[in-house]
């Protein structure tokens, strides 16, 4: 796969720019919290990213299904790229103010809500047929490898040069990505009739709410990003230090985490499974064992295994969802439906985020972490009712590059 140009120069600069995405927060929390020492000052500056990331998200699917992908990328990476070098100046000079840095924010966070659309419809367009899966496989390795090393990259700048050197390397992530993005030369997409952002908008709601499949496993997100996700990844850390003595327990877990979705993506690089959603949504199983671990205080490397498990499922489900949704959904629209999955998927996970604290001095924190196994488990097995997700089937044409097949029952 990286043999083809395109989807080599994309790899590399996407993978940049996602270092870069994960070095953000560790950067901005040391900056921000070295003037006003108030962790609230940090949750505007956060919010202020966030929030306009998921209003505008269908807006972003609408345009990137309009005009060339690649540009809405360009247009979108130059953005942050200059509110990044904007931020870090601001910063170096000592004279700012929180509503100044939260403002530069919330344009990075229109910026990616137009980006993250764009990359599902773009792949396509870059990639060999019959090579998808391995392509989404290589960007989900990429993802998980940032991870890991852009908040530890960042700790190492913050300490040598403080938070807005970091933040400068930040925006440099977005040149190179830039940079890399005008070398490509994406296929033609079919020329479109003109149409309204209404009838945009309600085009790509006909194609998802169409596909039982599709809202099925978003709605099983949605649940998740508000009653899974918060109590593991906000309890976790107190857990850690309350009962395994300190924070190396959950950084073990953590670490654990990134290399399962390593591990998974190298896997999914490799296999294909004959039944993608039902074999994606078994392995959404892994984030229930991972918070039944930490509810029931497993011993450390029990702990560590099932986080494990849990970052290789995550990277297994986004190769096969993604693969999946570029084959079935028509290519004019792919963005505007991945406009669709991201809103219905991730809306709620501030709210979740918001009120896990408070339910947890309410109700304890283990029955918060069995109620997370609870609003897993129970919408995986109603997922796995729907007959087209467990029966959907992918047949590779003879020729084509997809891998062994395997047969997921």
């Amino acid at each position: 796969m990286l043999r083809e140009r395109d989807f080599r120069l994309f790899f590399l600069g996407n993978g940049v720019s996602l270092v870069g995405d994960f070095m953000l927060p560790v950067a901005l929390a040391f900056a921000v919290l070295e003037r006003y020492d108030d962790p609230g000052a940090l949750g505007v500056v956060l919010t202020a990213f966030s929030l306009p990331m998921v209003l505008f998200l269908l807006v972003g699917g609408v345009v990137a299904d309009r005009v060339p992908r690649r540009a809405v990328l360009i247009v979108s990476d130059s953005a942050s790229c200059v509110t990044q070098a904007a931020a870090a100046l601001l910063l170096a000079t000592g004279r700012w103010s929180l509503w100044q840095l939260a403002a530069l924010e919330a344009v990075r966070g229109v910026a990616h809500a137009f980006a993250s659309p764009t990359y599902l419809g773009l792949l396509p367009e870059i990639t060999s047929p019959g090579r998808l899966q391995e392509a989404n496989a290589l960007r989900n390795i990429a993802w998980s490898v940032a991870q890991v090393a852009g908040p530890a990259f960042a700790g190492l700048l913050v300490v040598a040069g403080g938070g807005p050197v970091a933040i400068a390397v930040n925006a440099a992530t977005y040149g190179v990505s830039v940079a890399c993005l005008l070398a490509i030369h994406p296929r033609a997409a079919a020329a479109r009739e003109p149409s309204s952002m209404v009838a945009d908008l309600r085009e790509g709601w006909r194609e998802f709410r169409s596909r039982t499949w599709l809202w099925v496993i978003v709605a099983q997100f949605s649940v998740m990003h508000l009653l899974v996700i918060p109590p593991i990844y906000v309890l976790g850390a107190v857990v850690s230090k309350a009962d395994y003595g300190g924070p190396r327990a959950w950084a073990t877990a953590l670490t654990a985490s990134g290399v399962g979705a390593v591990a998974g993506g190298f896997v999914s690089l490799h296999v294909r499974v004959r039944r993608p959603l039902l074999v994606a949504t078994l392995w959404t199983f892994g984030l229930g064992a991972f918070a039944a671990t930490l509810a029931l205080r497993a011993p450390v490397p029990a702990l560590a295994a099932a986080a494990a498990t849990s970052g290789a499922g995550f990277s297994m489900f986004g190769t096969l969802w993604e693969t999946t949704l570029q084959r079935l959904i028509p290519p004019d629209r792919l963005s505007r439906v991945s406009a669709y999955d991201w809103f219905g998927s991730a809306a709620l996970l501030p709210l979740g985020y918001a009120i896990v604290g408070p339910l947890a001095a309410g109700f304890g924190i283990t029955t918060m972490l069995w109620v997370a196994v609870v609003a897993l488990v129970v919408p995986t097995l109603v997922v796995l009712c729907v007959p087209s997700v467990t029966g959907l089937v992918h047949e590779v044409e003879p020729g084509l590059h997809d891998g062994p097949a395997v047969d997921a029952v």
